[in-house]
Formats: C-alpha cells, sequence, structure tokens
C-alpha cells in the first residue's frame, strides 16, 4: 500500500460536501481513539479487492432475498 501524505488527506477532506463533514469527523476522531491494533468491519472491508467485496455483497444480496422471501411467504 503506498505511503499517504498528510496534505493528500486534507485535499480530499476540502473535497468532502458540507452535508457528509459529521460523517468524515466522526470516523477520523474514530480512527485516533480507536484501538488502532484492530481493524474496523469498515476497514477490513475496504482493505479486501474489489472483486472479493462484490462477491460479498452479493452473496448478502442473496440472503437478503431469501429472508424477505421467507418473512412474505413467497
Amino acid at each position: 500500500m503506498e505511503t499517504i501524505s498528510y496534505t493528500q488527506v486534507q485535499a480530499l477532506l476540502k473535497q468532502v460536501p458540507q452535508a457528509k463533514l459529521q460523517t468524515a469527523y466522526r470516523l477520523l476522531a474514530d480512527l485516533i481513539t480507536g484501538d488502532t491494533e484492530t481493524l474496523s468491519f469498515q476497514e477490513e472491508y475496504m482493505s479486501f479487492s474489489l472483486n472479493e467485496r462484490c462477491r460479498i455483497m452479493a452473496q448478502q444480496a442473496e440472503q437478503m432475498v431469501a429472508h424477505y422471501q421467507k418473512r412474505t411467504g413467497e
């Protein structure tokens, strides 16, 4: 993984829409105060390849279809 500089992070943050700043702030605050030894589910998920993330999402979608079909009796 490439090294990312503070300048790159700052430039990216400047592009975050105003409506999403609170979410970005909470994420950064959690990164600072959280347990740095273990990855959150979201951090671990983003470390997967795009193909692996697509596979996981497809599996979850199938599970939800089965769940809703069971609930609605289809």
